[in-house]
């Protein structure tokens, strides 16, 4: 199979599944793919740029999570929020690769402007909607990376609950500044 960005992309995100974020590198990957190193930096300028693309694969899938269920904001922040969460979960550290994404890609961004748009439709500035939308990302991510770093101490039920109960917080939160 000729090496390109979506072969080089996807054994990427199979290589960050069995080693983790910690145990990922540019020579353990041009070794799985049969290349050598200069030959992904062809595809990917650096291992960050790599990770910004599996970030964006990760907000992708988040977004096909989705549609916005209808009703009510308060709703359709939690859908957000599960659905970010889900995606996360999907990948070894994904939460993690997602909070040091430098460069967010378009699907990223979009994901990101779905909580804004609701916001200020419910009558918040651009400047609340984002900040209300970072609390909430900055949740969903934070209760995510210390989720993936416990290696389930946990039941998947007990972390869900806790993980709803954190929501609702921060979603009652958002919803004092209406």
């Amino acid at each position: 199979m000729p090496l390109n960005q979506s072969v080089v992309l996807e054994a990427a995100l199979q290589h960050l599944d069995e080693e983790g974020l910690d145990g990922f590198s540019i020579r353990k990957l041009a070794t799985r793919l049969g290349v050598r190193v200069g030959a992904l930096y062809w595809h990917f300028e650096s291992k960050q740029a790599l990770l910004d693309a599996i970030a964006e694969r990760i907000a992708t899938e988040a977004a096909d999570a989705l549609p916005l269920p209808p009703g009510d904001w308060a709703r359709q922040l939690r859908a957000i929020g599960r659905a970010l969460r889900g995606a996360m979960l999907a990948r070894t550290d994904g939460a993690r690769v997602i909070a040091g994404m430098s460069h967010p890609g378009p699907a990223a961004r979009a994901f990101i402007a779905l909580p804004i748009a609701t916001l200020q439709q419910e009558g918040l500035t651009a400047d609340d909607a984002a900040a209300a939308t970072d609390a909430l990302t900055s949740y969903v991510n934070g209760f995510t990376v210390e989720e993936q770093a416990r290696k389930q101490d946990q039941s998947r039920a007990e972390r869900d609950r806790l993980f709803e109960f954190g929501l609702t917080v921060v979603v009652n939160g958002v919803g004092s500044l209406l």
